[in-house]
């Protein structure tokens, strides 16, 4: 019987391929690589990393993408021309090892030489003086706690192109920016720096006289925005946050902005600002699962705003997400975040109250007061804390959980009648602006809820006259477009780079009906445009008319890519 490692390394990655995302997909790429590089072929040994490294961060599970890049990085210096003629895959590559150092920020699992290492290639290749290089000089020297090289290097940052492909998504580097300055006690300068990402965000007005309705606070004061001590507001006459057209072209944003300006609003004053963008942000985070970075953030506000009981209200609806964080560092600022919100709490008579946390691992079920849950979270911060500094060899991330502890409210406390002013429904009357879909909501197909699939891979991608979508993968060209009477049937079109000779027609056909009985997708067939060649190609239609959730979406066209792909390379390892 003939298995397919017995066929070969490539043949064996086309099938791994179509298996199902878990460890048993990645287990497999990883021994095709490894018996690539045994068996002198380089080629393989890359495609079979880069679809380990994506499966990896597809998982959540970015630290252990770190190997596999460094593992690509010594293939290409023992070959060195194998990408020249793939520029795409070149930055594709180099993107990965953004990422990869980008983990040792996330986890003390990966070693600081092996970030330092891919970082320090990664500025050989693209100068010391490039987007990506600056901001991740920055953020390590930050993560260790040198401040003065951080602010060197975020100098060198702002400056550089924001467009560099190699970097993070542009939209959200604001809030990156900012995040450091709010860290380094600059809340005025990291609202400054939000600006750009916050576009979208169109800060509510209180009504004039005469417009049918006021903002009065439950006690009937009027107080003008001025004597609150809140920045101006936005255009007359709204009295609910709006959206306006983004500058910005990031899904993530507002909220992600929104969620990192709310401490430095609550420093410099502007309250009422800091809780109409908790709610508008909060009401997306809730239930992303990739945003529990951001929920630290929210639960400081509500602990330093004076929100304590819409505070341990999100930390009962979030503190099964602890269990499952994206990260240890994460987990880390969520603990603190929770356990400061609790202390505050307990102060405030709430020490009794009674939260349920799910049992995890070895822990069982419990109904915990706020206090015993404040000390458990401390405890958990205060170990991730010292593994960091462990792994650093500095104390810079124990005591900056330490400070957080050590915060006391930044404004006085709100009685829960003016609290429910911010409550999640709006009134009646008064419908707010529905935001973006979240990832597990269906929404109707459309041309931006595709380039948002497409852009939160961050893979370039063109868009084509007739509107379809087209980027190139690999030996494959893929074209995403919309078709059906409503324009509610996602189309991926493939098309192998390598085109056969007219006389190798029946080879053709015969190749394409081996592949159709053997793959689910996509559907490949043979087109002859006529000039003496034979252009492969092949398709896959999904009928959406019933709505499409983003998640839902992205890992339909995450499997036009994976196996448009492997059908190219299909065709490309023809004799």
């Amino acid at each position: 019987m003939t298995t397919a490692r017995d066929r070969g390394p490539a043949a064996a990655l086309a099938d791994a391929r179509d298996r199902p995302d878990g460890p048993e997909r990645c287990a497999e790429l990883e021994r095709i690589a490894s018996r690539a590089d045994a068996t002198g072929d380089p080629r393989t040994a890359l495609s079979a990393r880069f679809a380990l490294v994506e499966a990896y961060l597809h998982r959540g599970e970015r630290w252990r993408a770190v190997e596999p890049v460094r593992r690509m990085r010594a293939t290409l210096a023992r070959h060195p021309g194998l990408l020249d003629a793939r520029p795409d895959e070149l930055t594709r590559l180099r993107r990965h090892q953004r990422q990869a150092v980008e983990a040792s920020f996330g986890t003390p699992r990966v070693g600081l030489d092996q970030a330092r290492s891919l970082l320090d290639a990664l500025a050989a290749e693209l100068g010391e003086d490039a987007a990506p290089v600056a901001e991740l000089r920055c953020r390590l020297a930050d993560h260790l706690g040198d401040e003065p090289a951080a602010r060197r290097a975020y100098k060198r940052w702002s400056a550089a192109d924001a467009t560099d492909p190699v970097g993070g998504c542009p939209g959200c580097a604001p809030a990156r920016r900012a995040d450091l300055l709010a860290g380094w006690g600059e809340p005025e300068a990291a609202l400054a720096a939000l600006a750009p990402a916050l576009t979208a965000w169109v800060e509510p007005q209180v009504a004039t006289a005469g417009s049918g309705r006021s903002r009065a606070g439950r006690d009937g004061s009027r107080a003008s925005r001025t004597e609150r001590g809140e920045p101006p507001a936005g255009p007359a006459g709204r009295d609910e946050p709006q959206v306006a057209p983004s500058a910005v072209d990031c899904t993530d944003q507002p909220e992600r902005a929104l969620a990192v300006g709310l401490l430095p609003w609550l420093r410099t004053g502007a309250v009422t600002r800091a809780a109409r963008a908790h709610v508008r942000a909060y009401r997306r985070h809730r239930g992303e699962r990739t945003a529990f970075p951001l929920l630290a953030a929210h639960l400081r506000f509500c602990a330093l705003g004076g929100y304590l009981h819409r505070g341990l209200e999100i930390l009962t609806e979030q503190l099964p997400e602890l269990d499952r964080p994206a990260d240890d560092l994460s987990a880390m600022e969520f603990a603190a975040a929770g356990s400061l919100l609790c202390g505050l709490a307990a102060e405030a008579g709430l020490g009794g109250r009674r939260i349920h946390r799910p049992g995890h691992g070895s822990r069982p079920a419990a109904e915990v007061d706020v206090a015993t849950l404040g000390t458990q979270l401390q405890a958990l911060a205060t170990a991730l804390a010292g593994s960091f500094d462990a792994r650093n060899g500095t104390g810079h991330q124990s005591g900056r959980i330490a400070s957080w502890l050590a915060e006391r409210p930044l404004a006085a406390p709100v009685s829960l009648a003016a609290e429910s002013e911010f409550d999640e429904e709006p009134d009646a009357d008064d419908p707010a602006e529905p935001g973006p879909p979240g990832p597990e909501e269906p929404a109707p197909l459309d041309a931006a809820l595709l380039a948002a699939a497409l852009d939160a891979r961050g893979e370039p991608y063109t868009p084509e006259p007739d509107g379809s979508l087209a980027g190139r993968w690999g030996e494959a060209t893929i074209q995403f477009r919309l078709l059906g009477r409503h324009g509610d049937v996602l189309h991926a079109r493939v098309v192998a780079q390598r085109r056969l000779p007219a006389g190798r027609r029946a080879e053709a056909y015969a190749f394409c009906n081996a592949w159709n009985h053997d793959r689910l997708l996509p559907a490949a067939y043979v087109h002859e445009p006529g000039d003496g060649t034979l252009v492969l190609a092949a398709g896959v239609s999904t009928d959406l008319s019933c709505g499409v959730a983003p998640a839902q979406l992205a890992v339909l066209v995450a499997a036009a890519v994976r196996t448009g792909a492997a059908y190219a390379e299909a065709v490309a390892a023809l004799p």
